[in-house]
């Protein structure tokens, strides 16, 4: 029996906005029937863009429904960039703690989300598909996924990997696999590891390394390119090329791609803009 805190309980035997949106805004669907765990997630904007109704529906145990409950009431009355923000342990906060080898179900959740919030972007047009080659062919994991949850909950083993998201719970035959993407991560953390102050040709520098081997490639997946055009203090301009520019999207990839990835290498002050034609 699992160690389930109260709150989980809580959500579990009374789970909160349960259903589906018909006239959704956005939708997520993520995990699978075959594998355990199976999560729908719509939501439905406000005048304002917020969040102003989101409901789940969940196929899974205890851990899968208590977690899209706590995330649904999470993220009602944020604007999607604020919910955009949300990450897995945030759930298992919320809830007061997950079994870790239970916290797959709070990656799920978040994954819905994401999956949800791109439907809505790309005005329903495409679906959400993880890039990157299948490590885990038992549960269907990529690499991409894998990397994702070792570095936003700084995971050092394949157990606690599995746990997160299930890959090498399976044959294991992937385990050798998980443990090279998690000394890839521990080598690439100490890489980005950068001075206290930088001088401004480090600065430079490093905005440009982050653009050409962390950006750059997000977005030829999808046609486009970004060129960097200019610095100037911590404002950073530049202008999108290929199919991104003029994306209705554009806005969202400025700062929830560029920026986000700028602060995370370069500077927590670092502020984006796209030039003005």
């Amino acid at each position: 029996m699992w160690d389930y805190t109260d709150k989980v309980m809580d959500h579990f035997r009374n789970p909160r906005n349960v259903g589906f949106i018909d006239n959704h805004d956005g939708i997520g669907e993520v995990g699978s029937l075959a594998c355990g765990d199976a999560l729908t997630l719509t939501f439905k904007l406000d005048a304002e863009k917020r969040l102003k109704d989101v409901k789940f529906k969940t196929f899974g145990c205890a851990s899968a429904i208590a977690s899209s409950s706590a995330l649904t009431e999470i993220i009602r009355g944020m604007s999607l960039e604020e919910a955009s923000k949300v990450t897995n342990q945030d759930i298992a906060d919320y809830l007061g703690g997950l079994p870790e080898q239970k916290m797959h179900c709070s990656v799920l959740g978040r994954e819905a989300l994401e999956a949800a919030i791109d439907n809505y972007k790309t005005g329903g047009k495409t679906k959400r598909i993880l890039a990157g080659k299948v490590v885990c062919t038992c549960f269907g994991v990529t690499e991409e996924e894998i990397i994702r949850v070792i570095k936003d909950n700084k995971l050092t083993t394949v157990e606690q990997v599995t746990n997160f998201c299930k890959a090498g719970g399976g044959c294991g035959h992937c385990k050798p696999d998980i443990e090279a993407l998690i000394e890839k991560e521990k080598t690439a953390a100490v890489k980005v590891q950068r001075p206290a102050k930088l001088t401004i040709i480090q600065k430079i520098k490093l905005i440009e390394e982050t653009i050409q081997n962390e950006i750059r490639p997000m977005l030829k997946k999808d046609g486009g390119d970004i060129e960097l055009i200019d610095v100037s203090g911590n404002k950073v301009i530049v202008s999108f090329r290929g199919m991104c520019a003029g994306c209705n999207v554009a806005q969202f990839t400025l700062k929830d791609v560029v920026e986000a990835k700028l602060k995370e290498f370069v500077s927590q002050d670092i502020v984006v803009e796209e030039e003005k034609q």
